[in-house]
């Protein structure tokens, strides 16, 4: 083949595109617009019932209180979930894009794959003429002179293309790892659908139970709130007489010192309503005289995460037994540095015992709301964090209490107990 038409087959070759980044069609990035803009509306309206439900629940704790908080929180609930389909909707847009993304690249490399072989296989044709007979079949030699130095240029100029075609390459395998990154974000959004559309049902019958139990009389729901308050005391008096005679032997060695920032925070806004050990009123609400974790004000149907990422050893609702003032809805986690969490008074859970979660992984929902299934012993909404060395923990059958001997918790040596809030940030 003459040299011209080679010069003219790799050129052509090098006029392809070059561009490594596919962007989604316009139709396609408007979609992922609207949602974006619905979704901020969603927001927006999610935080000012949020306020709302936090206003109502600063009132004193009457009949009137509760149903109100009940029904603002509902409200917030619903706008919960649009928000989390809104979240999933947005999600699988950006798959769609990343597919189209993804099949651009694939069809460039494609196309450059076999320009550049066939321009390899004519200038390898070329090559292998003797520089002779191409100097015999010009009548010019600075000609051929030029044409040589002219394939040598676009022979560089090749090597150039393939490292881009490898660059390219490379930035599609990343789209691919991005892409298992956003499905594993859709199976976690739709994990955390279920649970909200379960607190909503307990929230719906909380309602109706707490109206009927106390025949909406105001004297009948305090009697309740002593109840539960009774039921506390009798609880921790059951477990700290338990957990005072295990007499475990607990290795200093395999526990972290304390250290901030070795646990991150379980809820996104962090008020702490009683904090760990011998706090004012401890000694009225706990046998022990002292606070066995951290309580943080979270309204119902908050989002709990995971303080370090481990492996859950168990989950439970002490609220399947009637009369059993505990943890209500609760979820113990293992981590892998000789420390274990629990979770307490939840009212939904999406996790499960031998569940491995990462930091930050949300795992059920804040509860304790009085008349909710899986508040426990609360008198109102919050969450309950504790904090032990693993070595110290297990779950097992609380037999030794006298309402929730048929029921499974953590139960843990007095020495195992630690202040969450020196590993927290």
């Amino acid at each position: 083949m003459h040299h011209k038409a080679i010069v003219i087959i790799l050129t052509a070759c090098f006029l392809l595109p070059t561009s490594t980044s596919a962007a989604p069609s316009s139709a396609l990035t408007q979609q992922i617009e609207t949602v974006r803009r619905e979704r901020e509306a969603l927001l927006n309206e999610q935080r000012r019932l949020q306020a709302e439900l936090e206003a109502v629940n600063r009132e004193s704790q009457t009949l009137g209180s509760a149903v109100k908080s009940l029904d603002a929180t509902r409200k917030k609930l619903a706008t919960d979930i649009k928000v989390t389909q809104s979240k999933i909707s947005s999600t699988n847009l950006n798959i769609r894009s990343l597919e189209t993304t993804m099949a651009e690249k694939e069809e460039q490399i494609s196309t450059h794959h076999k320009a550049i072989a066939t321009a390899l296989k004519t200038l390898s044709d070329y090559d292998a003429r003797p520089l002779v007979m191409d100097l015999l079949a010009s009548a010019n030699f600075s000609d051929v002179w030029r044409d040589r130095s002219q394939l040598q240029s676009l022979s560089e100029s090749l090597d150039t293309e393939v490292d881009q075609l490898r660059e390219t390459k490379a930035m599609l395998n990343q789209e691919k790892v991005k892409k298992e990154k956003v499905k594993e974000q859709i199976v976690s959004l739709q994990g955390q659908l279920t649970g909200q559309k379960s607190v909503v049902e307990e929230n719906q019958k909380a309602k109706e139970k707490l109206l009927v139990e106390t025949k909406s009389k105001e004297a009948a729901y305090q009697q309740m709130l002593a109840d539960n308050l009774a039921r506390q005391q009798q609880f921790e008096a059951d477990l700290f007489r338990l957990e005072s005679e295990l007499g475990l032997t607990i290795d200093q060695t395999l526990v972290p010192g304390s250290r901030p920032g070795i646990l991150a925070w379980p809820l996104d806004n962090i008020y702490i309503t009683q904090r760990f050990g011998k706090t004012a009123g401890a000694s009225r609400l706990y046998a022990s005289g002292s606070h066995n974790g951290v309580d943080f004000r979270a309204t119902q149907g908050t989002p709990v995460k995971a303080m370090l990422g481990g492996v859950v050893e168990g989950t439970g609702n002490t609220d399947q037994q009637k009369g059993c003032g505990s943890y209500g809805r609760w979820i113990l986690i293992k981590h892998g540095n000789g420390l274990s969490s629990v979770y307490a008074h939840l009212s939904a859970s999406v996790v499960e015992t031998g569940q491995s979660v990462a930091t930050g992984a949300v795992i059920g929902y804040s509860g304790g709301m009085p008349g909710v299934f899986g508040s426990g012993y609360s008198t109102g909404p919050h969450l309950h964090v504790g904090l032990f060395a693993s070595q110290g923990v297990s779950v097992r059958q609380f037999v030794e209490s006298r309402g929730c001997t048929q029921l499974f918790v953590p139960i843990a040596d007095v020495k195992a107990y630690l202040d969450p809030l020196a590993y927290l940030p």
